[in-house]
């Protein structure tokens, strides 16, 4: 298929959008756009800050969001309350479009409940499951640890990683829902992707925005671990 019908942006809250809000520039997320130019489909992910900029971005490039992915609930993913702010998030782009919103079974009571969503709007998947956007499918990996029903999605040798895996560390495993030990067991996971895809973090907490799988299993420390007992030593838990 060619590489010119695949639509992807990969966009920074504070820089690329919802720009001078200061939650987006001190949160430093991302958010991504997926699409097929050839059918006009477009999937956003984790529209958390200034949903409507990101449909307004696909729409000015002649697309049509048709879909939101969630790689988990917490609010500067999904929106919600957050350091005394409220983010509209999902709900935003709900009012402008009615479109499916795709999240892990066992995230859904929790997008929910920060969202304010009813869950019959949200579409719960298991993992292997797959979201088509025009000719493209994106499997949804499930990836418990960061939360419950944390998950990454895998596209043409992408990993959109969210909050579990960063170009430098993972995303924390001590807020509610956080196990350090199913951390661990993604990590492993995603360590073992055949193919060498570029991973795509849900925020810029290194130098590069994105990097390919080979280097980060080089250089990311929290994918040195070989065992459980290695990751609580090097993660300093027991």
């Amino acid at each position: 298929m060619s590489a010119e019908r695949l639509y992807f942006r990969q966009l920074l809250s504070g820089r690329d959008f919802a720009v001078g809000d200061p939650i987006a520039t001190q949160m430093r997320n991302f958010a991504y756009l997926i699409g097929d130019r050839d059918t006009g489909e477009c999937v956003v992910v984790d529209p958390a800050y200034a949903a409507g900029e990101l449909a307004d971005i696909a729409e000015n490039d002649g697309l049509r969001l048709t879909g939101v992915l969630a790689t988990h609930h917490h609010p500067d993913h999904v929106g919600g309350t957050m350091l005394g702010f409220t983010l509209r998030g999902v709900r935003e782009l709900l009012e402008k479009t009615s479109v499916a919103v795709h999240v892990n079974h066992e995230e859904l009571s929790w997008v929910a409940n920060v969202t304010g969503i009813a869950p019959s709007e949200l579409t719960g998947h298991d993992h292997g499951d797959k979201v088509s956007v025009g000719a493209f499918d994106i499997e949804l990996l499930h990836t418990p640890g960061h939360t419950p029903g944390s998950q990454c999605f895998l596209f043409d040798n992408r990993l959109i990683a969210g909050d579990t895996l960063f170009v430098d560390g993972c995303g924390r495993t001590d807020f509610p829902g956080g196990d350090s030990e199913a951390m661990f067991r993604s990590l492993r996971y995603l360590s073992e992707l055949d193919g060498n895809p570029t991973v795509y973090p849900g925020h810029w907490y290194s130098q590069d925005p994105n990097a390919s799988l080979d280097d980060i299993r080089t250089n990311n420390y929290v994918l040195r671990p070989t065992s459980l007992d290695e990751w609580h030593a090097i993660m300093m838990l027991g």
